[in-house]
């Protein structure tokens, strides 16, 4: 048995000469007719109809996008926010709560 993984680089004689057969035209207008015979049998949907059949797959898909985009983006705004804790210059600018904060800041800033 051949090994199906060497390859042989002579040309097969069978097969060119089938090849040679069927695309020499001989007489060009029979050539051309059973060229344009040929083709008429194999029909291809047209850009349009090909679309149409991928508008049921692309309609839910983007509907299955967006409910996962909803419900993430839902459960972003649900979550609780982490309590924001004042800086040095917020306790300095506001009006202080206890008088003394201020001069605590202040004096240990200053040292």
């Amino acid at each position: 048995m051949k090994d199906p993984l060497s390859f042989d680089h002579r040309p097969d004689l069978a097969l060119g000469k089938a090849l040679r057969e069927a695309l020499d035209p001989g007489d060009a207008q029979a050539f051309t007719a059973r060229v344009v015979a040929l083709a008429e049998q194999v029909r291809l949907p047209s850009w349009d109809a090909v679309l149409a059949r991928w508008a049921r797959t692309g309609v839910a898909a983007a509907l299955v996008v967006a409910l996962a985009a909803a419900y993430f983006v839902g459960r972003a705004a649900a979550a609780p926010l982490p309590a924001v804790r004042p800086t040095v210059s917020d306790v300095l600018i506001a009006p202080p709560a206890h008088p003394g904060e201020v001069e605590v800041v202040l004096a240990s800033v200053s040292c």
